[in-house]
Order: C-alpha cells, then structure tokens, then sequence
C-alpha cells in the first residue's frame, strides 16, 4: 500500500488523474466495502485495493516518498476525484471510516450537462454512458460486456450469484475483472462530457458542482436512502424538458 501510494499521488489536476469506484456488499451502514479501483491515469494502471482485508489500514497507511495517506488524498480538496454517481461510494466511505470526500467530480451529472437531446429529467446509468457515448469499436464493447457478464453470474442473486462472494479471498479472477472493467473507462468519459458541455452550460455545470457537493452531504446524514426512487432524479439546476 505504501509503495502504490507513492504512485497514486502527485499526479496533473486538469486533466483529472485519479477515476474511483468501490464494490461491495451494500455498501453502507449495514454492509462492507469489499474493493475499491482506483485508475491512474497518466500511468494506465489501475490499483485494485483489498479494503474488506487491510480495513482501516488501506486509508491510513502513508506512502514512503510522499508521507500522504489514501484518507489524505480522499479528503483533499486539491486532488480532483472522479467518480459515477458519487453517492453511495460516499455513503460508504463515511459510515465505515469517518472520510469527508472533497474534490469530486460526479460524471453522473457532467453527462447530465453534456446531453443534447431529449430530457433533462433523469440521470443515466455508466453502462447506458459507456455503451452509447464512447464509441467503442465491436471487440472492445465485447470485452466488457463478457467481462461484466462473467462477474454478474458470480454474485447477482437474478443468476444464482451471492454477493458474499466479494468477501471472499483469494477474490476470483472474474470478480477482479468485472471491478476493473467501468474504471477504465471514466477518463475517456470525463473527455467526452468536457468537451460537449457548450458555454451556455458551464453556468448550469458549476450548479451541478453545487449538486455533487449536496450529494456527498446528504449521503453522510443518517436518513439518506442508497435505493429510493428519487436517485434517478435529476437535480433541479441541469434539468429542463
């Protein structure tokens, strides 16, 4: 952990360099992180961390070089982080280990600032971004979807899978794959929706940032629902018909 540390931070802002996601078993209050992927861009790699084994341990940790923690870099308004939909990740990350995330950008709500037809009032889901926005060529969009379709048969309860299973370690290789199969693609999402959002709209995209930061809020109170309905609502400043 020290040693990806040392690697992980200290990277250019603008582009962003850091994309998270976490996996586990509900997320919140009542259940565990069991993995979070973090990708480094300028590096291409992406750092598959073991939280449900290290706990505590894997935010603490500080690197050798940098002397900085991944609590730090978390909580750090200077690092950029982005993620999709910001809110149970979160959650999450609040209920189990205290961490104020800072420095967000939801793409969630970037694509909702990018989007040039229809309506505004629902947020998209990452595969319906990935699938229609990216572009991908048949091979690549075959790639993922196998290597989603091969985690899904693990632990969706739908395929007689149990979501226990990203507790368990050594963690499959099918499971390692379907972690770090979305991750990899939130930089060339991040582009997509930066370069889309028209000057009219920058105005309604610093709203959003008001909106990302009142989500990691709300998902730190006591009363927010990972799964209410309201979720697929888009937030009053960047929606319209």
């Amino acid at each position: 952990m020290a040693e990806a540390l040392d690697k992980i931070v200290d990277h250019p802002d603008d582009p962003p360099s850091l994309y998270i996601d976490l996996e586990g078993v509900k997320l919140l209050r009542d259940g565990t992180i069991s993995t979070m992927q973090l990708f480094v861009a300028p590096l291409g790699t992406t750092y598959l961390i073991d939280i449900y084994s290290m706990q505590s341990t894997a935010f603490t940790t500080r690197g050798r070089k940098s002397n900085r923690s991944l609590q730090d870099v978390l909580e750090s308004g200077a690092t950029t982080k982005v993620f999709f939909d910001v809110r149970n990740d979160s959650g999450a990350l609040f209920s189990h280990y205290s961490i104020r995330l800072r420095g967000v950008a939801d793409l969630q709500l970037m694509e909702l600032a990018a989007r040039s037809y229809g309506s505004r009032r629902f947020v998209n889901g990452l595969a319906k971004c990935i699938e229609r926005d990216l572009g991908l060529s048949p091979a690549e969009k075959r790639a993922w979807a196998e290597g989603k379709e091969r985690g899904l048969a693990l632990f969706h309860p739908d395929r007689g899978g149990d979501y226990e299973v990203f507790n368990q370690r050594p963690l499959a290789q099918e499971l390692k794959g379907y972690c770090v199969a979305d991750v990899r693609f939130l930089p060339r999402l991040w582009a997509v929706y930066d370069i889309k959002i028209a000057a009219r709209w920058r105005p309604r995209l610093r709203s959003a940032t008001e909106s990302r930061v009142r989500r990691v809020r709300e998902s730190q109170s006591a009363t927010y629902n990972p799964h209410g309905p309201e979720r697929a609502r888009a937030p009053s400043t960047l929606e319209y018909h």
